[in-house]
Order: C-alpha cells, then structure tokens, then sequence
C-alpha cells in the first residue's frame, strides 16, 4: 500500500477527533478510578453504602459516576486534601526523625560530631591520627 494513499484517506481532521476521543477515554478511566479509590478510602460510608456506589458505577459507569461526583464531591475533595497533608505530616515527620540524631531531638551539628570525635579518641577507639583525619574532615 502506498503512503500518500494512507494520508488522503485519514485527513486531519479527523487525526485530531480521534486524538480527543483518545484523551476523553483516558480522562474517563482515570475518573472512574479516582471515585473507586475514593469509595474505599471514605470512612463515613459503610459497607452497604459502598458496595452499593461500587454496584451503580459498575453497572451504570456513566450515571453512576456522575451521581458519585455530584452526591459526594466536595467529600472527595476534602478527603483529599486531609490525604495530602496526612501524607506530607508524615513525611515531615521521618525528615525530623532522620536529622534528629542527639537524644535531645534537636539536629546534628558539627559541634556534636566534633565531641563524639573527642569522646572516641578519649576512649582509646581513635588514634591520634584517625582522630586529625575526622576532624579535618568535618571542618572542611
């Protein structure tokens, strides 16, 4: 088959209406996961009631996502956002537990390595030399 013939008989036009029924399927999935995450995700619905939203949006993809999205909506947003921040608290928290290393909580500091450098060589574990390697280390 011949290439130019390929071209005429798909012109543009539609290349690009194809390109947006690409995209709105794509969107349309993406939809429909985001509402069957966010119906398990949801605490205030119980079992009935998600199973229920899970039978309507499976069944009934379209009228069941719709009324999803108008019924709980706002919810979803909210629960969210409650997500995001859960979820950047609990990072937030394993940084300040990875750089809090002194029993105090507060960060490591040069002054901190320094002593724990003195309290090694003080104890016989460092020698004079591996002590000056370390120092000269951390100060440069």
């Amino acid at each position: 088959m011949d290439t130019k013939l390929l071209a005429v008989d798909y012109p543009v036009l539609n290349i690009f209406w194809t390109m947006l029924e690409l995209f709105l399927w794509i969107l349309w999935f993406f939809l429909l996961f985001k509402i069957i995450t966010d119906i398990f995700r949801s605490h205030d619905l119980g079992g009935w009631a998600k199973a229920g939203w899970m039978i309507l949006v499976i069944l009934l993809p379209l009228i069941g996502v719709l009324a999803y999205v108008i019924a709980r909506g706002k919810g979803m947003s909210e629960r969210d956002v409650a997500q995001a921040r859960q979820s950047e608290a609990a990072f937030k928290a394993y940084i300040r537990d990875a750089a809090a290393d002194t029993p105090e909580g507060r960060p490591r500091s040069h002054v901190d390595d320094l002593a724990r450098l003195a309290d090694l060589k003080t104890n016989g574990s460092l020698s004079e030399e591996e002590y000056q390697k370390a120092k000269d280390k951390l100060l440069a």
